[in-house]
């Protein structure tokens, strides 16, 4: 696992999907952190248009999503890949975009928002700045939550590091809360919770709200 610093190990910006090199580094990991961004909250109306990575070394690609782009076949391959768990915050609507956006469909899943409402019940904050905050013992910084994040040829210094540490601490949470899920016996409970995630991202896409509701 990374030691973490203010910068990452190593940090990249590609335009559309990654470079052959950096797929193939992601490839041989076990897990890879992924969170997204876009231009709103609603799938098929606001587009994706940043996909954010990190793996156990703390190595970091943020790929630039174009305006009308359809796929990015190495993103793809990783975000598909039975041997890779891809680890989100909200993994629902991280899952949706992706599928909206470029067509992928991602499994295995692990989310760290689920794991914290199953594990961490003593606390009423499940946000990815209060998961950290108490498990990895990092203060991350939100306030380029609310951006454009459209304007993917000019994105800020400050958008880019808040979209870098949005993943960065992912597989640290993760770590810590399969210990804490483990210790109180909930995590078959939680792996089965993960396996939905799919279904519940395809309803969201679909627009179908409460299915479940009497």
């Amino acid at each position: 696992m990374a030691d973490f610093s203010e910068t990452p190990a190593s940090f990249v910006v590609f335009d559309n999907d990654l470079d052959a090199d950096w797929a193939e580094r992601y490839s041989r990991a076990s897990a890879l952190a992924v969170d997204t961004e876009a231009m709103g909250l609603i799938h098929g109306r606001d587009r994706l248009c940043l996909v954010q990575l990190c793996d156990p070394d703390d190595n970091v690609a943020c790929v630039r999503i174009g305006l009308g782009q359809a796929s990015a076949p190495r993103l793809q391959v990783l975000m598909e890949a039975p041997s890779i768990e891809k680890v989100f915050h909200y993994a629902r609507f991280d899952v949706a975009a992706l599928a909206s956006g470029l067509g992928i469909s991602v499994e295995p899943i692990f989310c760290t928002k689920v794991a914290s409402r199953l594990a961490r019940t003593y606390s009423p904050r499940h946000g990815l700045k209060e998961v950290v905050m108490e498990l990895v013992g990092v203060e991350l910084d939100k306030q380029a939550q609310s951006s454009d994040w459209g304007r993917v040829e000019e994105l800020s210094e400050v958008q880019l590091a808040y979209a870098a540490n949005d993943a960065r601490y992912l597989i640290a949470a993760r770590q810590r809360l399969e210990m804490m899920l483990r210790r109180e016996g909930r995590w078959e409970i939680a792996k089965r919770c993960f396996g939905c995630i799919p279904v519940m991202a395809e309803l969201d896409r679909l627009r179908f709200m409460q299915i479940f509701e009497h």
